[in-house]
């Protein structure tokens, strides 16, 4: 259950409104670096999670810190917007207010389909993509999207705080921008808290490492035609950073065949032309070549 305060996480002040900057904020609300994303992330998380029931609450603590987020934001984009219906009607005397308002770095949708306040999308204005959320319940996997997810979107943060010279807006971002610094941190705390890199890796450690390919399990390829070592780094020589094996380079070879499709299935109806067993005869020149 959810219980709401009515005065936002952090003050929200715009002192000089900016529908372009509305625009750019959108990013940080409906867009893959956004807030959407890693509040339902961190929910979708919670509600699936198997095991210490810490992990569990840290996650539902988290997200809903982040629908905070978006209340921030989606303040911010109303505020910044405020005074844009003049700047429409004045462009609606003269010439089509869509393309001016286009022109002028305004998103015509805050207008049009949202009455100036904040919509679910980017700053394109591409609706939020679901299928940007993580929760693969391996514990280990979800908290590196986490910190992916953070990561992201503390750069977009800086940007978007590069991007004004509004000092309300620049307090609310450098606000933000702590949170993402914590929660970078809070989730690598996960990681520690499991035992750390050759505890914890490869993911997941449930799966016995015996059954893998042990020619190729800490093997970097290079698929380079030159064959150079212009790719050279830690990642190709020494001990591996889970502790379990050791670093090589080697050439990318091909091991397989080459893949040979039987013709179409009748009841497929592709053309006459591909039914003349074509495939075949290509299987019968590669046999006689070899």
């Amino acid at each position: 259950m959810f219980y709401h305060d009515r005065r936002l996480q952090y003050k929200v002040r715009v002192d000089k409104p900016n529908p372009a900057f509305a625009k750019m904020l959108q990013q940080a609300i409906g867009g893959i670096e956004g807030e959407i994303r890693v509040c339902l992330q961190y929910l979708f998380q919670a509600w699936g999670s198997r095991g210490p029931v810490k992990y569990k609450n840290m996650l539902l603590e988290t997200g809903t810190e982040e629908i905070g987020h978006i209340e921030m934001l989606a303040t911010a984009v109303a505020l910044n917007l405020e005074g844009a219906t003049n700047s429409l009607k004045d462009e609606i005397v003269g010439s089509n207010p869509v393309v001016g308002a286009v022109m002028g770095g305004m998103d015509p949708r805050h207008f049009l389909s949202s009455g100036l306040a904040a919509m679910a999308t980017d700053s394109n204005g591409v609706p939020f993509n679901g299928s940007w959320v993580v929760g693969s319940g391996n514990i280990a996997a979800d908290m590196h999207a986490n910190v992916m997810a953070e990561s992201t979107g503390r750069v977009l943060a800086t940007r978007l705080w590069e991007a004004t010279d509004d000092h309300g807006m620049k307090d609310m971002l450098a606000f933000l921008i702590a949170r993402d610094t914590m929660h970078q941190n809070q989730w690598l705390a996960v990681l520690e808290e499991l035992g750390g890199a050759t505890n914890n890796h490869p993911i997941p450690n449930s799966f016995p490492q015996a059954e893998e390919n042990q020619q190729f399990n800490y093997s970097f390829v290079t698929t380079n035609i030159f064959k150079d070592q212009e790719a050279y780094g830690r990642w190709a020589e020494g001990p591996s950073i889970d502790g379990k094996g050791t670093f090589s380079m080697v050439p990318g070879e091909p091991m397989g065949d080459i893949p040979i499709l039987p013709p179409p299935a009748p009841e497929g109806h592709a053309q006459a032309e591909q039914m003349t067993g074509a495939a075949g005869g290509l299987m019968d020149k590669i046999k006689n070549a070899l």
